[in-house]
């Protein structure tokens, strides 16, 4: 914006800084969405935010770090200073949610705000209602006991679980405390948004209704 931190504030202490049409009356962290005037003159226009929906494909690192082999840049433009919410590990598959509204990304990765989060998994070996009832009521994984969730069998090998929070490769740790390992594992939804028909490496934008 043309300030130095020092300007930053003196302009803020003087009450000439606005933000999206309201006088700043103390230090902030600024938001690159924000339109900005300094003594009525436009210094930064305002950004609209942008929700995307992405389907991670297996093999991809959940990382725009461009010196990472595999990372989410090679599936996706990022043209914009976007944050993800949903990191999927680099074996795992479907739905990530890209967005630089950074309190939508915020509310949809903290443990505290519980959201839902719901995959379709296939294992190596027949599932039997000991499993399932097993899922459910939470395991050992050796960091904690998971919290008991939704799960329900789709067919001899293939389940469908949904989960409230977000331990490291949970699903696959839940998995092998019971004696099951993993051979694909893909996110389908978060909270309200779903994969739907995206295939592997595709994405749409979304509308986000508040």
């Amino acid at each position: 914006m043309g300030f130095t931190n020092k300007e930053a504030i003196r302009a803020i202490e003087n009450r000439k800084l606005k933000v999206n049409g309201n006088i700043v009356a103390e230090n902030i962290e600024f938001n690159e969405t924000w339109e900005i005037y300094y003594e009525d003159n436009l210094l930064k226009p305002g950004t609209p935010f942008t929700y995307i929906a992405l389907y991670k494909p297996k093999g991809i690192e959940t990382t725009n770090n461009k010196e990472i082999d595999n990372n989410l840049t090679t599936v996706f433009p990022f043209d914009k200073h976007l944050g993800y919410a949903g990191r999927l590990d680099k074996e795992s598959e479907g739905l990530l949610i890209l967005s630089n509204d950074g309190k939508y990304i915020q509310s949809l990765s903290s443990p505290t705000k519980e959201k839902e989060k719901e995959y379709v998994v296939t294992v190596n070996k027949p599932i039997t209602k000991t499993f399932i009832d097993q899922m459910g009521a939470g395991v050992d994984i050796m960091i904690c006991k998971t919290k008991p969730c939704i799960i329900e069998q789709l067919s001899e090998f293939e389940f469908k679980i949904i989960l409230t929070e977000g331990k490291n490769r949970q699903i696959r740790r839940m998995c092998k405390a019971l004696g099951y390992l993993v051979s694909r594992l893909i996110r389908v939804r978060i909270d309200e948004i779903l994969l739907g028909d995206l295939k592997p490496g595709e994405y749409r934008e979304y509308t986000l209704i508040k």
